[in-house]
């Protein structure tokens, strides 16, 4: 799908990923632009310097959500492109997480897609066309050793994008999954505080947010449904699939060597 003269709308658009897809979304020329984030005066600011519209939303709230999609809707008709964008880093470690933080990590990142795929779907289907860009993470591929939360909605967000494919493909909407890895944003910076988690992340390479929206216009220009940044993630994404033993192996082996580096 080529931007040119489309209604788009971008979730967690005030920093990171969102805001760099903002920017480069706009130099595509759509027909609208709707920069949505919880922080209203920086959604604004962003909406500002590129001529788009802002909205202030809580994707962890459906009626936000669908305030947010309905009034995009009522401004400019149909929209064309939704970036569910948005997403927490949730707490570092394992189960031992609290009930709320593992509803707020499932909230922000699974539910937010759900709630928008539930707005959007029937208009979507009605009019035979539609695209849905769900940002979820090279975690949801494979793993982030360092967050539990954050790998298990990860995962799902990927399950949920794959299941909306699967089943509307043939009704004409478009599907595209953003999985990056390591990207240079606030969102990194949290993540960067466990120290497991830090080398796994670097040993990656970091992108910048404008690295990735430019993979984002190409991988919606061809329609794509993974959307990989890091060309090493479809890699070891290949690796896990052949070989699951040897996969597991390889990862407790790095987090054994981490471990052991941190505490030397």
């Amino acid at each position: 799908m080529e931007l040119a003269d489309r209604h788009v709308v971008i979730t967690g658009a005030a920093r990171g990923i969102g805001r760099a897809l903002a920017f480069r979304f706009a130099a595509e020329r759509p027909r609208a632009l709707v920069v949505a984030d919880l922080n209203g005066p920086e959604a604004e600011a962003v909406a500002r310097e590129i001529g788009a519209v802002a909205a202030q939303v809580d994707v962890t709230r459906e009626g936000d959500v669908r305030a947010l999609i309905d009034g995009a809707q009522a401004r400019n008709g149909p929209i064309d492109l939704f970036c569910s964008n948005a997403g927490v880093t949730g707490p570092a470690g394992g189960p031992e997480a609290s009930d709320a933080d593992w509803r707020a990590t499932w909230e922000a990142n699974v539910m937010a897609h759900v709630w928008a795929a539930r707005a959007l779907l029937p208009e979507m289907v009605a009019r035979g066309e539609g695209y849905l860009l769900n940002t979820a993470s090279a975690a949801g591929l494979l793993t982030q050793v360092s967050a539990l939360p954050y790998t298990v909605t990860k995962h799902a967000a990927v399950a949920l994008a794959e299941w909306l494919a699967i089943n509307y493909g043939d009704a004409g909407v478009k599907v595209s999954c953003l999985c990056p890895q390591a990207v240079q944003t606030a969102m990194l910076d949290a993540a960067l505080e466990e120290p497991i988690g830090a080398i796994a992340l670097r040993a990656g390479g970091i992108l910048s947010p404008e690295e990735v929206a430019e993979s984002v216009v190409a991988g919606i220009r061809e329609e794509r449904f993974l959307i990989l940044p890091h060309p090493q993630v479809a890699q070891n994404m290949a690796y896990r699939a052949s070989d699951t033993e040897g996969w597991l192996h390889r990862m407790r082996s790095f987090v054994r060597e981490a471990r052991s580096t941190i505490e030397s």
